[in-house]
């Protein structure tokens, strides 16, 4: 059977966002989990992919207000009755169709959001104790300092529980028959029933623009800032 409906599902922002966020996770995670070879400074390397990270985050939670239909929150975040009920009929292998993310998806993105936004501004008050100091390093005594340094590594370590969590839900959904991957490389999700959440984009290409524009150039600015304070 011919899939019969095909939508735009993830705009270009969107795409762009998500995969230079693996990358720069990928490189945060390997200037700790290894030697970080071959950087000389792998610290320093660890905290500018950090500042890319806090970047990203700050475009992210801006166009989850601002931007697409599919990429606000409010379109794929769902009460505690309908994530359930999602949950129980996913066990079943017959969830409905979504165009975003399902609710369950929803609310693991969010976590995600709220982990990373954690790890990466818990990260700028941190010092190595030998070469590098984060640019908020001190500003609020050594307790405080010292709370943050065992939080930032614990939450590490949920991280990588989340992401584990997020690939075992990729490789679900393939299975069911949803290739999320090439969706978020492509931006269509194509289906051979209605979606639940089918929406009609509100916004003008020219508004979503001067949007996309502006949530950039924030993220831009406090990434800038990060780097060369």
């Amino acid at each position: 059977m011919r899939d019969k409906v095909a939508i735009e599902v993830w705009d270009g922002w969107i795409r762009l966002f998500h995969w230079g966020l693996v990358a720069a996770v990928l490189i945060s995670f390997y200037t700790t989990k290894t030697s970080g070879a071959p950087f000389l400074f792998p610290v320093e390397v660890h905290a500018q992919a950090g500042y890319v990270v806090i970047g990203l985050l700050v475009f992210r939670w801006l166009w989850g207000t601002l931007g697409s239909v599919y990429a606000r929150f409010r379109t794929f975040l769902y009460p505690p009755a309908k994530t359930v009920a999602y949950s129980k009929s996913l066990l079943k292998r017959q969830p409905g169709v979504y165009a975003s993310h399902n609710p369950l998806g929803g609310w693991m993105v969010i976590l995600m959001l709220l982990s990373l936004s954690f790890q990466a501004v818990s990260g700028l008050f941190l010092s190595d104790d030998i070469f590098f100091q984060a640019p908020l390093y001190g500003l609020f005594g050594d307790g405080v300092g010292s709370q943050l340094r065992t939080l930032h590594q614990l939450n590490s370590d949920l991280l990588i529980v989340l992401i584990g969590l997020h690939l075992v839900g990729l490789i679900v959904h393939r299975l069911l028959g949803e290739p999320l991957v090439a969706a978020m490389l492509v931006g269509t999700k194509r289906f051979r029933q209605q979606p639940v959440d089918e929406h009609n984009e509100p916004l003008n290409a020219a508004t979503l623009r001067l949007r996309a524009l502006g949530a950039l150039l924030i993220a831009a600015g406090v990434i800038l800032w990060l780097w060369f304070y």
